[in-house]
Formats: structure tokens, sequence, C-alpha cells
């Protein structure tokens, strides 16, 4: 089995279709996708045009959650213009999408974890602000009870991949579309990915062991560094045209 994981698009097409590019050149059919699809001040419907025509498999993120479960007025900077651009046929299709499942009985999809889509699991935010790989007892909680040999989730836009001590492989494939961001919760932070790259991952079940290759994919991220610009969002654009905040 080979398939190639994508995440967190946040509303980045050009990002989205150079990272499609990519997979199609190396021949890969299967796609799944992790979530936070169309949230940000980019172009939301160009980018939900294109998944709902994709041949892949779909699980919701949290930013994909805010625009079904509240009004425009409570949501946020990123998801208030999303919403705003998207018809009600392309919500509909948002909202048949699932939080998780299982791809081809052997691999768990989640955007976070489990049960909490706006929880990391690979990494955690200390007191201080830093972001580090978590303790592995604390992976391990969240894996409890699933079966699945691959496990992959997203939500930090941070591309890892960390190995059980049952020999189970979680998989965070990075983020297609947005390099960097800022949060307030559980701490005050910031991601930072440190280039502009649009990322994913391929996933291959050789020899009855899952390998992972992450895929650092060049695109026109200038273009979409001015659009988030013009959109008055500098410092997204400071991220998605270096890969950095500060």
């Amino acid at each position: 089995m080979r398939f190639a994981a994508i995440a967190d698009v946040h509303g980045n097409y050009l990002a989205l279709e150079a990272v499609l590019a990519d997979i199609r050149a190396l021949g890969i059919t299967a796609i799944v996708n992790l979530g936070d699809m169309l949230s940000g001040p980019l172009d939301a419907r160009r980018t939900i045009e294109i998944l709902m025509t994709l041949d892949a498999v779909h699980v919701l993120g949290n930013h994909d959650r805010y625009l079904l479960d509240r009004s425009p007025e409570q949501m946020g900077s990123w998801d208030r213009p999303a919403h705003t651009a998207l018809n009600a046929a392309q919500l509909d299709w948002l909202r048949a999408q699932p939080m998780t499942r299982v791809f081809r009985e052997q691999v768990f999809l989640c955007h976070a974890t489990p049960d909490n889509d706006e929880v990391y699991w690979l990494d955690m935010v200390h007191p201080d602000g830093a972001v580090a790989l978590s303790p592995l007892d604390r992976i391990e909680q969240f894996a409890l009870g699933l079966k699945q040999s691959l496990i992959l989730c997203a939500h930090t836009h941070l591309a890892r991949a960390v190995r059980l001590r049952d020999g189970r492989l979680i998989v965070n494939p990075g983020s297609v579309g947005s390099p960097g961001y800022r949060d307030k919760h559980p701490y005050p932070h910031v991601v930072e990915a440190g280039t502009p790259h649009a990322r994913y991952a391929i996933l291959e079940l050789a020899d009855r062991a899952w390998q992972v290759t992450f895929r650092h994919v060049a695109y026109d991220h200038e273009a979409m560094a001015a659009l988030a610009r013009r959109n008055g969002q500098p410092e997204l654009a400071q991220a998605i045209a270096t890969g950095w905040l500060r």
C-alpha cells in the first residue's frame, strides 16, 4: 500500500495544486486529507473546488468545524472570510465529512487527536511558549484503543513521525498551505516550519512495516503571501513568504 497524506491547506490553493502535481508525478493515486482545508484569508472557494473534485478521503479539522458549528459573528479572523466565500452546496460537502475515519482498515485518520480536534498530539507547548516533541507516554496515552498500525494526525503544521513502543507509527505530514502561525492555547506560542515550502507525506507499507517520506514542494509562495497581505494578514504573509513569523 502506498498513498499520500495532506493536511492544513488553509485556503492556499496554489500550494495545494503544487502538492497534487507532485503526487501525480510520483504515480500515487490514493490521497488522504487530514483537515483544516479552507480557513484563512486566502481563497477558500478555489480550494474547496479543487478538493470536491479530488478522489480523496477527507476528515474535518477544527477550523473546518468552526465554519459549521458557529455563526459568522462568533468566528475568528481566519474563519470568517472563508465562510463568506463558500456557498451552501460547498458547506454541505464540508458537513458530510467525518471527524475521524479508518482508511483501508489499517490507517486511522484524525486532525489533532482521536477525541479532540484542538489538542496537539506529537508536540506540546511549554509555559514559556516553547513547542517541543511530546513525551512518549503522553503520545501513547492518546493512542490507547486504536488498533491500526498507522495513525495520521495534523493540526500543528509540523512534519513529524513517532514510532510507539508497540511498533505503531504516528505521522503528522506537515502543512500544505501555512508554514507558520501564532496561537494562545494552552500558552501563547508560535509555530514556524522554517521554509515556505508546501509539505505533505508519502506513506508506504513494505515488508509489514510502514515507511514515511516527507516531501517539501516549491510553489509560487510569493503570490499567496501577496494575497494574504492584500487581505489584511501581514503576519500570515510573512509566514507564507519565509516559513517564519519573526
